[in-house]
């Protein structure tokens, strides 16, 4: 299987390319690969999918092009591969290995090819990634808006490996080769004056000197007529060098490219005082770019922030390496504001300050004695020159601005586990976020730690399920390889037996006093007690993520306050905020809080399961208003410590959709933990989201609800939990396995003495027997008693319900004479509410009525009765009604001439 974003955008599998269908499935499916295994919101999708802006229905639309890609993924044999597209809450992820993408592919073997010493090897590495496109990026998808902004991204990183393939070509003399690589990207692209001065350089060192020159004017002239703008830099230097005649030895060196900031004046010796640089550093190619573009600023101040172990040391120490011959002098120091020394702070700024200056050539017996002295020294010697300081590991912005070098041209590099946003205040810091590290990067890593062990070509599942294990954290692949070269008798997948142990996983990644554990302690110790009692409490999350809502009741605080200790925890890398509101753990963080909430308390799993019961409880109330309860809280339930707004069904539906899976997982959790009495409902509650969502993967949630209602012992339970599940399996044609259910559920209603769910439990087991084939008599008792089960409890919406299906059933069986009669009752049932389901079966039931009198010979009055169905199921919104009414009058042949 390849997924195709390098040309038009596809899916080609064993039995060729999957039909995908219209531009706007394509679209969903190029956004979803443009971010592999990421939580993509539904909302960016619709972005992606609508840039022009969203119709009306463009959630609806959105998700169902979901679901058919899901289908079409599975027909191609997705799971194979390891390809799945899971529902996260209100928002999707394409989980798949990624090297099945022509994209990342693209990546990777440019990345290579700037890695190889031979400039065949690197020629030839090149030439495969650019045989990777098929036409330009993203063809068939969305052509506007961030698919056309990703596209615009794809061809950039096309253009540059052309032109790193023409310089390729130039090392080994190749010039003419050269030339004609860049020469049609040059035709396609004019006003790109990187394309068009490394041509001119090619075709110079080619021996086509006039060429040269004649490219150089043509471009001149398109760049003044289209923008009204002069060559740049880059051009005029490429015909400075070609009408001096030294193109060939300049250029070699202009061709280069430049790690770090140019200096405006030679560079003087000065202090270096940079460790050495960091051994085995692999990837981080986006983040590099990123500090960069930062450092080019004047008085420049690059944070590089992101979670303990993540490699932030490591990517500015490789920066500072790279770059520093283009400084006057490097500074470095460790602010240690992480360190497990007796509880110290690190160094004061003045202390630092004093080895600064010495470094900087002042004498020890001139150094000012008061900080304010030291601090005004050290502006004094910086503001003249280009200095690059690194000062790692920061804890506060308060001891890195007196640090700060004064020199316009200066840059200073900052790392730490907090984001630091007085910087971003006080110094307009830009942020550069360093996180784990991709499969292909661990695997680099690993490989790089151990020196390429042979074991990592004889066992290559054991090494990747070592690097997932690791979850790219650097900290742990570094300590993963320590114990691989530690024992080199030991088989890889020993290892990853070892590690795959959760209870054991956060000891295996200590090494001394190094590893996983100790640097997340040390983050912990950094915070306030709110935030580091939330985190321990967060150990007991069965979910993927939390808001703030749930995070309240797992800390029995107020919502405002543990959203203030979920933002000191994200500030701290302990987690990550991927939707606005919604934080969630790295795998290994997740492991050291369960271990750090040990403490045999049970109670905050407790109070998150009520949380979601009680808030779920309001969300079938608010979505269907009118329906009766299909259950009560537990008598022993917690106290409410907040919930989330739920103004109308709309944000009730939303409040389902963002905590699918926190909800399937407290489920989960609630069984396990023998809290049957939280799990069954968990199940159940969710209901008016499973009924718009029926063929979304319900089964392992039900089958959980039901293994709960069956250990408790509950009739009641059992008979819900049953009745949803057969329905399901009904909704989905699996009608043996739902029938095993529903004709079960109506008896354990019935000994639970609540004839309101033994007449639900009816009206889905004659739905389940129609679908079979023709309504029999079986399946007509069923709903004829179920209509008077709910009339004697006056439950309206189950009477209506079955109503409705008789109605339909009798239509079958041309008994019409009985659809009027059993029309009539549902139209006339005392107590029906004007608002809500009730008017909706209403006008199921009218489109009923009419088809029965038009068959009846009574055309008139059956075209009065469908209009009026139409007509009212418009106001109300109710696409079905009005789909169905407008069928039904097209058979009595009533439409009017304006489409009414």
């Amino acid at each position: 299987m390849e997924f195709r974003l390098l040309g038009t955008v596809g899916v080609a599998t064993e039995s060729g390319e999957l039909p995908l269908g219209p531009a706007k499935r394509r679209s969903l499916l190029a956004a979803l690969l443009l971010r592999p295994n990421t939580t993509v919101p539904l909302g960016q999708l619709i972005d992606a999918l609508w840039p022009e802006g969203p119709p009306a229905r463009a959630r609806t639309v959105a998700q169902g092009h979901v679901s058919r890609l899901r289908a079409l993924l599975a027909q191609g044999g997705a799971d194979e591969w390891g390809v799945r597209l899971v529902t996260r809450g209100d928002a999707y992820v394409l989980e798949m290995p990624e090297s099945l993408l022509d994209a990342h592919r693209f990546e990777e073997l440019v990345r290579l090819a700037h890695d190889q010493r031979s400039p065949d090897d690197a020629a030839a590495l090149l030439r495969e990634a650019l045989a990777l496109w098929r036409g330009p990026a993203l063809v068939g998808a969305a052509t506007a808006g961030p698919l056309r902004v990703a596209a615009d991204g794809l061809e950039e990183a096309r253009l540059a490996a052309v032109e790193q393939l023409a310089r390729t070509y130039g090392e080994f003399g190749d010039h003419g080769r050269a030339a004609s690589v860049l020469h049609a990207e040059a035709v396609a692209h004019p006003m790109r004056e990187s394309l068009a001065a490394a041509l001119m350089r090619a075709l110079y060192r080619s021996g086509r000197q006039s060429d040269a020159i004649d490219q150089y004017h043509r471009t001149r002239t398109l760049l003044a007529d289209e923008l009204g703008v002069d060559p740049g830099t880059a051009l005029r230097e490429a015909y400075a060098e070609i009408l001096a005649g030294d193109g060939v030895a300049r250029s070699a060196v202009a061709a280069e490219p430049v790690a770090g900031p140019v200096a405006a004046e030679p560079v003087a010796a000065g202090p270096d005082l940079l460790p050495r640089p960091p051994r085995g550093f692999v990837g981080r190619d986006r983040e590099l770019a990123a500090i960069g573009e930062a450092a080019r600023r004047e008085h420049a101040v690059v944070v590089i922030t992101g979670p303990a172990g993540a490699g932030k040391t490591a990517a500015a120490l490789h920066w500072a390496h790279a770059a520093r011959s283009g400084y006057d002098g490097v500074l470095f120091a460790d602010l240690r504001g992480f360190s497990d020394d007796d509880g110290e702070s690190g160094p004061e700024p003045a202390d630092v300050l004093r080895e600064f200056l010495l470094a900087l050539g002042v004498p020890a017996r001139e150094l000012p004695d008061t900080p304010g002295a030291l601090a005004a020294a050290y502006r004094t010697r910086t503001e003249h020159r280009r200095h690059l300081v690194v000062l790692d590991n920061a804890r506060t912005a308060a001891q890195v601005r007196p640090l700060l070098p004064a020199g316009p041209g200066s840059a200073a590099l900052v790392t730490s586990r907090l984001r630091l946003d007085g910087l971003a205040v006080s110094e307009l810091a830009r942020t550069v976020g360093v996180d784990v590290l991709d499969g292909a990067a661990s695997a680099a890593l690993l490989a790089a730690a151990t020196g390429a062990d042979a074991r990592f070509t004889a066992e290559p599942a054991a090494a990747v399920r070592l690097a997932e294990l690791c979850a790219g954290l650097p900290l742990a692949l570094r300590v993963v390889a320590a114990r691989v070269n530690a024992r080199p008798q030991w088989p890889l997948s020993a290892f990853a037996d070892e590690l795959a142990d959760e209870q054991r996983r956060l000891a295996l990644l200590d090494v001394d006093d190094t590893g996983v554990a100790a640097a997340l302690r040390l983050t912990l110790c950094a915070l306030p007690d709110d935030a580091r009692l939330l985190f321990e409490r967060l150990g007991a999350l069965p979910g993927p993520d939390v808001d703030r809502y749930a995070a309240a009741a797992l800390a029995a605080t107020s919502p405002a306050d543990a959203a203030a200790a979920l933002s000191r925890l994200a500030d701290a890398h302990l987690l990550t905020e991927p939707v606005p509101g919604r934080f969630a753990m790295h795998d290994l963080v997740r492991l050291y809080a369960r271990e750090a909430g040990r403490d045999g308390e049970p109670e905050p799993l407790v109070r998150l399961l009520d949380h979601y019961v009680r808030t779920a409880l309001r969300a079938a109330g608010t979505a269907e208003p009118d329906d009766r309860p299909c259950c009560v809280l537990p008598a022993d339930v917690r106290d409410d410590h907040g919930g989330p707004p739920l103004p109308g069904r709309t944000a009730a539906l939303a409040w389902y959709a963002a905590q699918r899976e926190n909800l399937a997982a407290a489920a989960g959790a609630a069984h396990a933990a023998g809290l049957d009495d939280r799990a069954w409902r968990l199940v159940v509650l969710q209901w008016p989201y499973i009924v718009g969502y029926v063929r979304d993967d319900w089964i392992p949630l039900l089958a959980t609800g039901l293994a709960a209602a069956v250990r408790l012992g509950d009739p009641d339970a059992e008979s819900r939990v049953r009745a949803l599940y057969g329905w399901v399996l009904t909704e989905e044609g699996r009608l043996v396995q739902a029938l095993e259910h529903l004709e079960r559920a109506p008896g354990l209603a019935a000994r639970a003495g609540d004839p309101s769910s033994e007449a639900t439990a009816l009206v889905n087991l004659a739905v389940a027997l129609d679908r079979s084939g023709p309504p029999g008599a079986e399946a007509l008792a069923h709903v004829v008693r179920a209509a008077e089960l709910a009339r004697s409890c006056g439950d309206v919406l189950t009477e209506l319900l079955a109503l409705e299906h008789r109605a339909r059933q009798l239509l079958a069986r041309a008994d019409h004479e009985a659809v009027l009669g059993c029309t009539e009752r549902g139209l006339t049932v005392p107590g029906a509410a004007d608002e809500g389901l009730a008017p909706l079966r209403q006008i199921l039931l009218r489109v009923s009525r009419g088809a029965a009198l038009h068959a009846l010979g009574r055309p008139a009055e059956a075209a009065d009765c469908l209009r009026a169905a139409r007509d009212d199921a418009a106001e109300r919104g109710f696409e079905k009604g009005v789909r169905e009414a407008k069928a039904q009058l097209k058979r009595v042949g009533s439409e009017t001439a304006t489409g009414r």
